[in-house]
């Protein structure tokens, strides 16, 4: 006779029925297909619970609100990407780009995105939530690499993060919005133009480093020449 053991709680819970997650797995997934299809003011938790199989109180338990099991669910497409680390900033600025644009593109991606953007008046919630667990992460992403790009001295003095990210992620839409399509080279060539405008450019001192002036420049000049702080005045 097979013999089952319930599976263990998951840390921070109280002992009681484990959570499956095979049930979460299932609950998610279902709440983003009804989200693609029938949007979210006519999406139901009794919809979501029918299709995952599963009672409208485990949904309740995991996710108190519609909104919040809602984002939970869009916020597994961006779980879902894969790491990025390529050891350079713009190799990692277009890594994490090629994510996003795969996230967009899927089937019914820009849609999602339509739906919560529809529901900012009726559903404020959704919209806070949503800018919280997906819009959020994602500019995180993003400015970690400027800002590790800042430590490293890479950039430009005065270099403006939050429009570099602002731009990084809006030409995504812009782009969708024009032509309905993101060319697979699109990641790169948005990173590649913010980088340049960016990046510290050859004989400019990055950001944090004093350029050094014309009397340093004339004194290290002097010295090669055996005068020190002078140049040939001939």
């Amino acid at each position: 006779m097979k013999l089952a053991f319930p599976s263990a709680p998951s840390p921070g819970r109280a002992p009681g029925r484990p959570r499956s997650r095979e049930t979460e797995s299932r609950i998610l997934e279902a709440a983003l297909r009804l989200l693609a299809e029938e949007g979210y003011r006519r999406m139901s938790l009794d919809q979501v619970a029918a299709e995952a199989g599963a009672s409208k109180p485990t949904l309740y338990r995991r996710w108190p609100s519609k909104a919040d099991l809602a984002t939970a669910a869009l916020r597994t497409i961006q779980l879902a990407e894969p790491p990025v680390d390529t050891g350079s900033t713009l190799g990692d600025l277009t890594g994490t780009l090629e994510n996003f644009r795969r996230s967009l593109l899927r089937p019914h991606g820009m849609t999602l995105i339509g739906t919560v953007l529809a529901e900012e008046f009726q559903t404020p919630e959704l919209l806070r939530l949503f800018r919280e667990r997906i819009v959020a992460p994602r500019r995180a992403m993003l400015r970690a690499i400027l800002e590790r790009a800042e430590q490293r001295k890479e950039l430009r003095p005065g270099a403006d993060l939050d429009a570099a990210v602002n731009l990084l992620v809006g030409a995504f839409y812009a782009r969708y919005l024009a032509a309905s399509e993101i060319p697979l080279s699109f990641a790169g060539d948005v990173a590649g133009i913010v980088w340049n405008g960016i990046a510290a450019q050859r004989g400019e001192a990055p950001a944090g480093r004093r350029p050094a002036g014309k009397g340093a420049s004339a004194s290290r000049r002097g010295r090669a020449g055996g005068l020190p702080g002078r140049t040939d005045a001939r």
